[in-house]
């Protein structure tokens, strides 16, 4: 049995769909990002799932259990803001108990139920401390903390790294990934960074204008991508425009500016002759005037400040790589 299962989720304001038809699974123990643009219906999805907003249609199932209209106080779940908002006239371990002690769960249980979820975060021994003394890292882990005290079923994270810098934000990615694996909980975890979103994630899905468009492993929405804004989303891609003139099997062959290519066939519309093809990873091999596949092939993609195209040099001679800043190539070898 998934740990959550949402069907046909749906949600308006004003007449205007923000969320429309998303069904989602997520596996016990499963690390599962939800990411987009801003504004493309992910937080109002996860605020949806935390009971804190009404959906307009659809259902949501925890543990098996319909919670559609339950509110927030009766489903197993528990939420991170991107705002901690952690009590100042706390100590640490207060924080941590405090949905504990307004569950009514007794004080000795509460005890060892903080002292067990403040390891887990490796702030063993930080309990007496003021939340005014820690530093942006360890805050965070104490909302981590105080949200996995209650043992939720789901745990849903709406973009709680968004404040760090990038070097404590990739830390705390590793060890958001470490504490999820170590209790077995199962993370939604809601941001528009893809990075770490595809760092830390078993699957990932992609939202557009309040509709998934792809899901998948990060590495399969990476090299294969459904759509042009899932493949540019990403991160920065050579997408070729072209037209079908032959398939074969899984692959499809496409005329473009750059000659002919053959490409995976999901990543043509099997509907159209027009596509855009994504040059990512290996996938796509450029063929020889003859039409014979050739060997030598887009082994890469054109990525962020880096700007080289990496070329597999397999039906020739070795040549040296010269590293730093080189521009691609042009197909018939010249700069």
């Amino acid at each position: 049995m998934s740990a959550l299962a949402v069907e046909g989720l749906g949600k308006a304001f004003a007449g205007e769909h923000v969320v429309e038809d998303v069904s989602l699974t997520l596996e016990r123990g499963e690390f599962f990002s939800l990411i987009g643009p801003s504004g493309c219906g992910k937080t109002t999805t996860l605020r949806m799932l935390a009971g804190l907003l009404d959906p307009d249609s659809g259902t949501i199932r925890i543990d098996g259990r319909d919670v559609t209209d339950r509110p927030a106080r009766n489903r197993a779940t528990n939420m991170v803001f991107q705002e901690l908002v952690l009590f100042p006239h706390m100590t640490v371990a207060e924080n941590v108990a405090y949905g504990l002690a307004r569950s009514g769960v007794p004080k000795p249980e509460r005890q060892t139920r903080v002292t067990e979820a403040l390891d887990l975060v490796d702030l063993g021994g930080f309990g007496e401390r003021d939340p005014a003394d820690l530093s942006g890292g360890q805050r965070q882990r104490v909302a981590l903390a105080r949200a996995l005290v209650n043992d939720p079923e789901v745990l849903l994270l709406d973009e709680p790294l968004a404040s760090l810098d990038r070097a404590l934000r990739g830390e705390m990615q590793r060890e958001f990934r470490r504490i999820q694996r170590d209790s077995e909980t199962t993370f939604l975890y809601v941001t528009h960074d893809q990075e770490s979103a595809m760092s830390m994630s078993d699957r990932v899905a992609v939202m557009r204008a309040g509709e998934i468009v792809d899901r998948g492993p990060p590495r399969q929405l990476y090299s294969r991508p459904r759509t042009r804004f899932v493949a540019e989303f990403l991160g920065d891609a050579t997408v070729l425009d072209g037209e079908v003139v032959s398939r074969d099997g899984g692959t499809a062959t496409v005329e473009t500016q750059a000659g002919r290519v053959n490409a995976i066939s999901e990543t043509a519309n099997d509907h159209s002759d027009s596509v855009a093809h994504p040059a990512r990873g290996g996938h796509t091999r450029r063929r020889r005037p003859d039409g014979r596949g050739g060997r030598r092939g887009l082994q890469g993609v054109l990525r962020g400040g880096d700007r080289r195209l990496r070329r597999r040099a397999t039906d020739g001679p070795p040549r040296a790589q010269r590293r730093g800043i080189r521009r691609p190539r042009s197909i018939d070898g010249r700069r």
